[in-house]
């Protein structure tokens, strides 16, 4: 899937990778990019994370990217794929993308994908977090987060979106 979610975006020398999860998406993304940061919410995650990853171009942040520590434009794109549904509510998820705007440089993208609900998906989620992101709708949340350039393709059982934010005028 990140492949796709990433077909034709330059990841830049600085990426973070928001909701890094067990890591399978940071492996992939580590040998692209010069220098990977990942922030983690869950405490067990990130500190398997950061004992696995230790001494690599990955340095790994446990903390919640509604609110992230990063100074202002730090990283040249955002990533996250496949962990929007997990944020508890809709607030908190326009919180984390204006958090992504933050961070990111003038003229970086924000990139990723996310689930689209069915019955195995939910299912599979009966006791976890998820909080679906209508595709639909994801893109005027991107743009009332400050991003412009804003796509949202819909694949099978999932979507992918890219935004950019407006290079400094």
């Amino acid at each position: 899937m990140m492949p796709w979610a990433l077909e034709g975006v330059e990841l830049g020398e600085d990426v973070l990778e928001i909701g890094s999860g067990p890591g399978l998406s940071t492996d992939w993304l580590r040998a692209k990019v010069s220098h990977l940061t990942s922030i983690e919410i869950d405490d067990r995650l990130a500190a398997s994370l950061q004992q696995r990853l230790g001494g690599t171009n990955v340095t790994v942040v446990e903390g919640d990217a509604t609110d992230m520590s990063f100074p202002d434009a730090s990283f040249s794109t955002v990533v996250c794929f496949t962990m929007l549904h997990h944020v508890p509510s809709a607030e908190l998820q326009d919180r984390l993308l204006a958090e992504a705007f933050r961070v990111l440089r003038p003229g970086g993208v924000f990139a990723g994908s996310d689930s689209t609900p069915n019955l195995i998906w939910n299912l599979f989620h009966v006791l976890d977090t998820r909080v679906p992101v209508p595709p639909s709708t994801f893109a005027g949340r991107l743009q009332a987060a400050g991003f412009g350039e804003v796509e949202v393709e819909r694949g099978e059982e999932v979507f992918r979106f890219r935004a950019c934010k407006p290079a400094a005028g």
